[in-house]
């Protein structure tokens, strides 16, 4: 049997394959308001007629401020939930489950205006140079993830994924390539963890549902995070009760990725035994073979597809055929899937 359309259950969410669409930023939002446009029901949508077991959005902000672009998703305001209600009623009528990623883009922002980091040290010699966060800024962004959960949590959503990846404002914390403080939330790995940890901590005060987290496994520079560093990370995650690691990696400085088909998995695979804890793999996942090969071998838990899913909404049907297994269509598709 195909594990790539078997269930998976976390906490008491059961998604009905093993695929998740990537988290692909679109900055496609009109007037920098941050809502749901028509683009975005027809892009999201069309993944879920496309029997995608997992929808999940665009890095969404938090702030107005921890927007990547302008354009950029939000849910910084209880205006941006009725949009984002609309969303997932259409997706959850195609048998989808539904994920938003909470993001701030940290001192990776391209805006007018302040942008805020852990250190006073910009992205590159052409970025701006962010504002270093004191106490207050960092308690006020971490009481802006716990809004932005518990608006997720109105408009409907199955799951939430926090943004530490890629380079954004929590991994910025995490890595010690982008913070250079010498307070609590600074120097030690166990400090540069705090600001993840009191996120984690005051998003799960308010949502009692599955919560992922995206984090860079490898940040492509011998002075950054080790894995022995990621592994700690991913065991206090375990502990705080995170239920999926989203195992990508790059983007905290510039970097030269040897980029081959699967070629963040191996580390997705030492994380999912080192740490016990169910991770989802990306990185040039392209067919339904390679991507049966990383479940049948345990060497993940679910498959996290981007661009294969830009090009093909019907990747799973694709994926479905290439594995000679049954893939249930919608019945307004039934003629053409048969």
């Amino acid at each position: 049997m195909s594990k790539l359309f078997t269930p998976i259950t976390f906490n008491n969410i059961t998604i009905k394959n093993r695929i998740a669409m990537s988290p692909m930023c679109m900055y496609s939002c009109f007037n920098e308001d941050g809502k749901i446009t028509p683009f975005h029901m027809t892009h999201y949508v069309s993944r879920a007629v496309g029997q995608v077991g997992l929808v999940m959005t665009e890095a969404t902000a938090v702030l107005p401020e921890g927007r990547i672009s302008p354009r950029d998703l939000g849910i910084w305001e209880d205006e941006h939930i009725d949009g984002l209600k609309e969303l997932n009623e259409q997706l959850h009528s195609y048998g989808a489950k539904t994920g938003i990623q909470l993001a701030h883009a940290g001192r990776k922002a391209e805006l007018d205006g302040d942008i805020f980091a852990p250190s006073a040290i910009g992205f590159d010699e052409k970025s701006k140079t962010p504002n270093e966060m004191d106490i207050a800024d960092i308690e006020r962004t971490i009481d802006a993830f716990k809004k932005g959960a518990s608006r997720a949590k109105q408009a409907g959503f199955d799951i939430i994924e926090i943004h530490a990846a890629h380079g954004y404002l929590i991994n910025e914390f995490l890595s010690p390539l982008a913070n250079h403080r010498s307070d609590l939330y600074g120097g030690s790995k166990e400090n540069r963890y705090r600001f993840l940890n009191e996120i984690i901590q005051a998003v799960k005060e308010v949502w009692e549902g599955p919560l992922f987290v995206r984090i860079s496994t490898n940040e492509y520079q011998p002075e950054g995070n080790r894995m022995t560093d990621i592994l700690y990370f991913s065991e206090q995650m375990k502990m705080a009760g995170v239920d999926l690691i989203d195992c990508s990696s790059g983007g905290v400085v510039h970097a030269k990725i040897n980029a081959y088909p699967g070629y963040q998995v191996n580390r997705c695979d030492q994380i999912k035994h080192e740490a016990n804890i169910p991770t989802g793999a990306v990185g040039l996942i392209t067919t339904g073979i390679q991507a049966e090969e990383i479940l049948q071998n345990d060497r993940a838990d679910m498959v996290v597809i981007g661009r294969s899913l830009l090009r093909n909404p019907y990747w799973a049907k694709a994926a479905a055929d290439e594995l000679h297994a049954e893939l249930t269509a919608p019945v307004q598709y039934e003629r053409g899937w048969k």
